[in-house]
């Protein structure tokens, strides 16, 4: 048996590594590691298939059977979970108490753990039965990371193949300083966390139904990574940070950045409400947003039309906004954008050549990012809590015009018909009394922002100018009135779609009828607040 070691530590607190328990999953560059503590002199203590590993490669290592002198048990749930290893990991070894305790138990520390954990999540997303995911559920790794990193005053703990080049610099120089090693307790207990997030969040809503039928568990937990700092928030005296969700996909967090300036916190958000009316649409489609409203929506026969047709809505409120797309942005495209000041462009691609296009500006932020997921719940911060809700999706039959309810005037034409659908989708990104007024597939008209809807009426109706005349409206709730819709047609709106539901809807449907216009309900609304 290696006896205690008991040097003191360095100034800096680093402590040689003579001693490492490795016990790994992912054994990724795994006897990389193994070897260099090998040719250090530390001597390696290791459990099943990473023993085997190690062996194989003709590396001495000591099983941990023969430390704790118990078998492996219990189709391997029972490997490490003995006093010879947590006390192993656990001895404060600055005590002079602790190291005597050693010695009586006989007893030897470690200065290093190596573990990462069985992959829960991977095997919960494969499909697999609940009992093979139960078994997934790592038990004895969680506890040794966790001993390792509450003693990181003297043990050193690495969690993942990222932090072996920080190990083979510590071996080489000797051992970790304590700096170090309260870095490595940290993320082994971001590790240990996730990794209980992800157990629980499965059992709470797989394995039982804590929700009581409402779809909401009764608990819900998340883990965010820092991916990086911002050079400030929605103000320059605010300051803030970009982090990734733990868990599922990328999304505009991990988005690539091609070219350009840093991400600030506002280009984060509009970016956002950008990709969410871009990805509303089928056909290729491109929004142009500010402040998280649309200047511009709209569909075309491809991107580049589509993104001229979107521009024209409003180029003034256009120039300094953040443009989306759910196609690859084309060379044709990119050379529209060229033209125009513009802080950011996202897409899921960019065909050869546009991103060269798109360069000629110094600062515009060029993102590659895939399409959002559709459907799952989002979840907004209040003052000592959050509120969480399915998200608004598109394409349910309330979106159809086929599903919708004729109850004014004559049924619409295929084409305004289409204006109409097309209207109603892109009103979804827009906020607060939203109004939208649309012709040949593309926005011409929209307001926003008011506290009234007559407001917005009057808005939408004064930016589109002559292109009202024959165009068509959405509005994302019902009229309380028959004003606003009267604004609309008194303009020369020809049909109206909306959710209906006003307790004056007939002077409403009365209003459109005496104008000779149409209009469709569709029985429900597309909120954004």
């Amino acid at each position: 048996m290696t006896e205690p070691q008991t040097a003191t530590p360095a100034p800096e607190g680093r402590r040689p590594l003579r001693r490492a328990l490795v016990s790994v999953y992912d054994k990724t560059e795994l006897l990389t590691v193994a070897r260099a503590l090998v040719d250090a002199g530390a001597e390696i203590v290791s459990t099943g298939s990473t023993a085997r590993t190690i062996a194989d490669a003709g590396l001495p290592v000591t099983p941990v059977e023969d430390v704790t002198g118990f078998p492996e048990c219990l189709d391997g749930r029972v490997k490490t979970l003995h006093p010879k290893v947590h006390a192993g990991l656990l001895a404060d070894l600055r005590l002079e108490s602790h190291r005597d305790q050693l010695d009586e138990l006989g007893v030897a520390p470690f200065d290093l753990l190596i573990s990462n954990l069985y992959p829960f999540t991977a095997t919960v997303a494969s499909g697999a039965t609940p009992d093979e995911c139960v078994e997934q559920i790592d038990i004895g790794g969680p506890a040794m990371v966790r001993s390792s990193a509450k003693n990181h005053a003297s043990v050193a703990v690495v969690t993942s193949p990222d932090q072996y080049d920080a190990l083979l610099a510590a071996i080489a120089a000797g051992g970790f300083t304590l700096a170090e090693r309260q870095g490595l307790a940290a993320a082994a207990f971001v590790h240990t966390a996730t990794y209980d997030v992800a157990v629980a969040s499965w059992m709470g809503n797989v394995v039982t139904d804590t929700s009581a039928g409402s779809g909401f568990p009764a608990w819900v937990g998340a883990t965010w990574d820092k991916v990086a700092g911002l050079r400030y928030g929605e103000n320059p005296h605010q300051p803030a940070a970009l982090y990734r969700s733990g868990y599922g996909d990328a999304g505009l967090a991990g988005a690539q950045q091609l070219h350009g300036k840093e991400m600030s916190y506002n280009n984060y958000v509009d970016t956002d409400a950008a990709r969410r009316s871009a990805h509303d649409f089928e056909a290729p489609a491109v929004a142009i947003i500010k402040h998280a409203n649309p200047c511009g929506i709209a569909v075309g026969a491809d991107i580049a039309e589509a993104h001229r047709l979107a521009h024209a809505c409003d180029p003034v409120s256009a120039f300094g906004g953040v443009i989306a797309t759910n196609r690859p942005v084309s060379v044709a495209m990119a050379e529209q954008v060229a033209e125009v000041f513009t802080e950011v462009i996202a897409a899921p691609g960019y065909e050869d050549g546009a991103v060269e296009v798109l360069a000629r500006k110094k600062n515009i932020r060029i993102l590659v990012v895939d399409p959002p997921t559709p459907g799952g719940v989002e979840m907004r911060g209040i003052d000592g809590g959050m509120l969480m809700q399915h998200r608004d999706q598109v394409g349910l039959e309330h979106d159809q015009a086929a599903h919708w309810t004729l109850v004014a005037g004559e049924p619409a034409s295929a084409e305004t018909l289409a204006d109409l659908e097309f209207a109603w989708r892109a009103v979804r990104g827009v906020k607060s009394n939203a109004i939208l007024l649309a012709a040949g597939g593309a926005s011409v008209g929209v307001g926003m922002g008011q506290v009234n809807r007559v407001d917005s009426c009057k808005l939408a109706v004064e930016r589109a100018g002559d292109r009202v005349q024959g165009a068509v409206a959405a509005s994302d709730a019902f009229f309380p009135f028959a004003d606003g819709p009267q604004i609309l047609l008194d303009a020369g709106v020809r049909a109206i779609v909306q959710p209906g539901g006003s307790v004056r809807d007939e002077e409403v449907v009365a209003a459109v009828q005496a104008a000779g216009a149409t209009m469709y309900v569709t029985g429900a609304r597309h909120f954004y607040h």
